[in-house]
């Protein structure tokens, strides 16, 4: 009669209730934030005890501030923003990879004047964020013996490839791989890239996921990446079925340039997102104060972190 009563009672108990958990996106939800939405709609983050609200910010530069002011558990951000930041003193610090490879790329047409960085002189540059991208630039231009000086910035905010497709500008940086290429092909003009990490700047991860070190609630944040890592391993091996819940999972996800981004986009995922490579950090630490973006080098430390609760 006990062992009715304690199943009887064990069966009418209520489930646990899932932990809330806030993460904002570094902008509208696109394929760069594939495993996310497959957690969310496969239930790795129910299965992992999560109810996550994602939110996409009014403005992009909010999202990493809203982390540091405790609004957000999480937040999506750039590594090389992160180290300006945390540079600023913003008490933040990476705690996981989304995407693990530069996206940002110095976009020309195919068919147009620059066909080599050096063609850059004299020309047109469009850019959209000032600091890290200039940055960038400068160090694309340096093997070629050209300095900022030599051409002229154009600030054309986020409307990079029709700038360059309306001949506003003759190159962008700042542009996507995965996005604007794409964008300026369904329109009829054919875009090239020069990567960064091929012309002397030191590979990065491109998204990452940033915390107050001080407020955030570890083990809340390994199920977080438990479930993300989850969702990598079945977008890896279910490319299309994964393409056709993303896209299911929002009426206005599904359409050509996204469908387009999420093949550019799938392999760059982090397939392993709490895992850190301290070597990166550093690198890129060094490369940022040589062109004078920062005043001293910090420890890996200060930057980024493992939060593996069992630690």
């Amino acid at each position: 009669m006990r062992v009715l009563t304690l199943l009887f009672c064990l069966c009418a108990a209520p489930a646990a209730a899932a932990d809330k958990m806030t993460l904002v996106l570094d902008w509208f939800v696109n394929p760069d934030h594939g495993p996310i939405i497959i957690a969310k709609e496969k239930g790795y983050f129910a299965d992992a005890g999560l109810e996550v609200e994602i939110v996409a910010p009014a403005d992009p530069a909010d999202p990493p501030k809203m982390a540091a002011a405790g609004k957000a558990d999480l937040a999506i951000s750039y590594q090389p923003q992160l180290h300006l930041q945390v540079a600023e003193g913003l008490p933040l610090k990476r705690v996981g990879t989304l995407v693990a490879t530069p996206l940002n790329c110095l976009l020309v047409l195919d068919n147009g004047p620059i066909a080599e960085i050096a063609d850059l002189k004299g020309r047109k540059v469009g850019f959209s964020v000032a600091g890290v991208e200039e940055a960038l630039l400068s160090a694309m231009l340096a093997p070629a013996g050209l300095g900022m000086q030599d051409i002229e910035l154009v600030n054309v905010n986020w409307a990079l490839s029709p700038s360059i497709m309306s001949g506003q500008v003759d190159a962008v940086i700042g542009a996507f791989r995965n996005f604007e290429l794409n964008q300026m092909e369904i329109e009829g003009v054919a875009g090239r890239c020069f990567y960064p990490e091929e012309e002397g700047v030191p590979a990065y991860d491109e998204l990452i996921y940033v915390a107050n070190p001080n407020r955030m609630d570890p083990d809340m944040i390994d199920r977080f990446l438990a479930a993300t890592e989850e969702a990598v391993q079945y977008i890896v091996n279910h490319p299309q079925e994964s393409w056709e819940i993303f896209a299911a999972s929002s009426a206005e996800l599904d359409d050509e340039l996204n469908a387009k981004a999420w093949q550019d986009t799938l392999p760059r995922f982090a397939l392993r997102p709490a895992a850190l490579d301290t070597g990166r950090y550093a690198r890129f630490e060094r490369f940022l104060k040589s062109v004078d973006l920062i005043e001293e080098i910090r420890p890996v430390s200060d930057l980024a972190i493992m939060t593996d609760a069992d630690q």
